[in-house]
């Protein structure tokens, strides 16, 4: 038994999937606390009484959460399962544990995701409220990209879904540029720099957080230490 917690926090914690998307899970009456579908995310449990999701118990472990670093290559999808058939992120982790993408890279991107079965850490990454720097180097059409098109980016990009925070820019070569955002929005950095006139042609993250992606070859995972995950738990505002 541990010490009475939300049931969106409980599941987060269990490994079942981030906080947010636990929550969807309770509204999706999904959720069962003994024999009752629970569908309020702010009801407290405890372990006490069995707690499952789609009728499959989960439990809180005190065992050491995992973090992986994986190198994700193109046309893998950053999904646990994909209904297309498509490979997923998951698949390139052998492991026991029930691990999910902590945000995502879109089909077409390459390089640093990671996976975990920590709920808790995973909410801190990607909340918007927390700020989390991420960055890409992007290689982009009509070069050269010139200083123009670099301050209309540090300024803020008025897109459809509402203007961008400013980023921080600079320019690698004539036609490649490194962008650092710190929200989430979906292919974000595909739309801004096609809104200054420099569309994508190829995408990879180079850092999430204070984690850069190093050496780590195309495909292949490494688990973090205990001090880059403590520095993870950090990251951000």
């Amino acid at each position: 038994m541990v010490a009475a917690v939300r049931l969106a926090k409980y599941l987060a914690h269990s490994g079942v999937a981030s906080r947010r998307a636990s929550e969807e899970l309770v509204f999706a009456g999904r959720v069962t606390v003994g024999d009752e579908v629970v569908r309020d995310p702010a009801r407290d449990v405890d372990g006490s009484i069995p707690v499952a999701v789609d009728g499959r118990h989960v439990r809180v472990s005190n065992g050491q959460r995992a973090v992986y670093a994986v190198n994700k290559p193109r046309g893998v999808v950053s999904t646990a399962k994909d209904p297309q058939g498509r490979p997923t992120i998951v698949s390139l982790v052998p492991s026991a544990r029930r691990l999910y993408p902590v945000g995502r890279l879109d089909a077409d991107s390459t390089g640093l995701i990671l996976l975990t079965d920590d709920g808790e850490l995973a909410h801190r990454l990607t909340h918007p409220s927390f700020e989390v720097p991420r960055t890409y180097h992007a290689k982009v059409r009509h070069a050269p990209v010139r200083e123009e098109a670099l301050q209309r980016l540090r300024d803020g990009i008025e897109l459809e879904d509402g203007k961008t925070s400013p980023a921080r820019v600079k320019r690698l070569a004539a036609d490649r540029i490194e962008l650092t955002i710190h929200e989430g929005r979906k292919r974000q950095v595909r739309r801004m720099c096609e809104a200054v006139g420099h569309p994508v042609i190829a995408l990879e993250r180079v850092r999430f957080g204070p984690l850069w992606l190093g050496k780590l070859e195309e495909g292949q995972h490494r688990r973090l230490t205990a001090p880059e995950i403590d520095k993870l738990r950090r990251a951000g505002r």
